[in-house]
This record gives C-alpha cells, structure tokens and sequence, in this order.
C-alpha cells in the first residue's frame, strides 16, 4: 500500500516509469513544475481572476531511428508542450481542470512522436494545498498514420432582432425567408425593455445583464417550435450541422471567452457583432420594421 501511495503522488515521470512495456522501450520527454496562470473554475468566485496552474507533463516518444544529428527538427521539442498548454488556455475559458487536461494531451498525441502522455494539473491558490487532476492518454495507434478527417465548419447567417422586430407581425414569414437559404440560421436577440434588477458589483451587473438577454431568447423560442435555445459551441455546431434554427443564449460563450466582448449586454450590436465574429458567420444581418415589412441591414462581424 505504501508503494501504491508513493506512486499516486509521484512524479508522471515515475508512473511512466512502472507501467512502461519492456517489451516497447520509449524515450521519454518532460516538463516539471511548469507554472502559469490563468482564468479557470466552475465556481463564482473563480471567475474574473487568475490562479497559479502547475504542469508536470510525461511524453513518452518513439525512440528516433539513425543518428541524431544535433538535430532540433527530429525530436519532439519541450516548446511543443507549453505551446500545447499556452494554446488551450487562450483557446477559451474552461471551468474544469479535467478538461484542461484532457485538451492538453490530445493536442500533444497529435505530434508524431508522441505515443502516451501524463498530465498532471494542480491549482495552488485554492486552498491550503495544492489541488489537482492527473490523466494518462495513449495514442490510437490504429489510426495514427491515417490522414485526418476533415471536418467541414459551418459558416451561419447570424440575425439579430429588436424588441420591435419580436412584435412585428411579419417575423415568422421573413424568418421562413431566411431558412430558405442553404446557411445555417442563428437568431440572436438584446434584453428587454421591462426594467432589469440592477447590482453594485459589475460581476453581478453583467450576469443579470446576460440573462436577460436569456430571457428574451425564450420568448423568441416559444413563438415557434423550430426555435431551439443554444448556450454552448457544441450545441450551436450541432444545430447548425443539422439544419436547426438557433436562439442564442450568450451567458456561457460570453462568460467563457478568453478574449471577450468589448461591448456589454447593454449593447445588443456590439455583442452580436463580436459573436458573429467569433464563430465565423458567413453574413450577419439585423432586421428592422419598416411599415408591413421587416427590412434587412448588414452588421459587420469583428
């Protein structure tokens, strides 16, 4: 048991180490007590803040065939393993050290060489003691020297609707107009014009800000069946894959940005605008009354 408990909390590098395959000897690269911070967390009072990560990572690589050659481009660089960490992190806000981890190895079993990885992950601002996740990945050898499926993105028509476009009588119809096109449809709609509870804490201010953006995405939702509220990237590229018209709900894509909006929930366009952005829309359009019609004006995406 004592044997079990020293390696539980060892180094990656001593798990590799007696679980390794004597039978397939693998070189092994590493990066110890890597610290960096970032903005991570499930709960509140993480968010908004930084808090120190530490990295110990195990890559455990194909031994290199013929002479070295002092060569840098025939190993499997160190920078290749805090590029993988720098690049998860500014890829967007995650709440979960387990995901972190787990977007950190697979980016690092991309690389050629790699063949199984150790990540491990503590937080050493949350508490007394350093807190913690430790995965093991392996490479999918079966596929491995396959080339890599290409997964076509979509590109939507984002559209935006006032509180006057929500009431106009020619929305469902111009909606209708929409969907017709071969893009994939997201709405998106500002807060409404009932008064919202107001905060003395900008945190605070912009949650309730955001929901009751939420709250008018339902309305909208419950105006036709068609509508489904979306909150999150793999809800919105599924709907869009399948040809479902989305409601955008913007409290977690909003609040998840790592490079976040610079408009506030207040400015219904700016947001918009910098969700159209964010995931690549083809045309990005705001419709307005005009008389017994709603008429069309492009936003330009940031």
């Amino acid at each position: 048991m004592t044997d079990d408990i020293h390696q539980a909390f060892a180094h990656p590098a001593e798990r590799s180490e007696a679980s390794a395959d004597p039978s397939v000897p693998l070189d092994r690269i590493s990066l110890r007590d890597h610290i960096v911070s970032a903005d991570i967390g499930a709960f509140q009072v993480e968010r908004g803040k930084q808090q120190r990560l530490r990295f110990n990572v195990v890559v455990e690589v194909l031994p290199l065939r013929g002479p070295i050659d002092d060569d840098v481009d025939r190993i499997l660089s160190y920078d290749r393993v805090t590029e993988a960490i720098a690049a998860e992190l500014a890829d967007e806000r995650l709440n979960l050290l387990e995901t972190l981890a787990e977007n950190v190895a697979l980016r690092i079993l991309v690389e050629p060489q790699a063949m199984r990885v150790f990540v491990r992950i503590e937080k050493l601002d949350r508490g007394s003691g350093a807190l913690g996740v430790e995965i093991v990945r392996v490479r999918d050898t079966s596929t491995a020297d396959a080339p890599a499926a290409q997964v076509s993105v979509p590109h939507p028509r984002v559209v935006f609707l006032d509180e006057a476009a929500l009431a106009h009588p020619a929305l469902i119809p111009e909606i209708d107009a929409l969907a017709a096109d071969d893009l994939p449809l997201v709405l998106c709609v500002g807060r409404s014009a009932q008064p919202t509870p107001l905060s003395g804490m900008a945190m605070a201010q912009r949650r309730i800000d955001l929901l009751a953006i939420e709250q008018n995405a339902w309305v909208l939702a419950g105006r036709d069946k068609r509508f489904i509220v979306v909150g999150t990237r793999t809800e919105l590229d599924w709907a869009m894959r399948h040809g479902q018209i989305s409601v955008w709900a913007p409290s977690k894509i909003v609040l998840d940005a790592v490079d976040g909006p610079g408009a506030g929930a207040g400015d219904a366009l700016g947001l918009v605008s910098w969700f159209a952005g964010q995931i690549a829309a083809a045309d990005c359009l705001c419709l307005e009354p005009s008389g017994a019609i709603l008429a069309r004006r492009r936003i330009e995406p940031l």
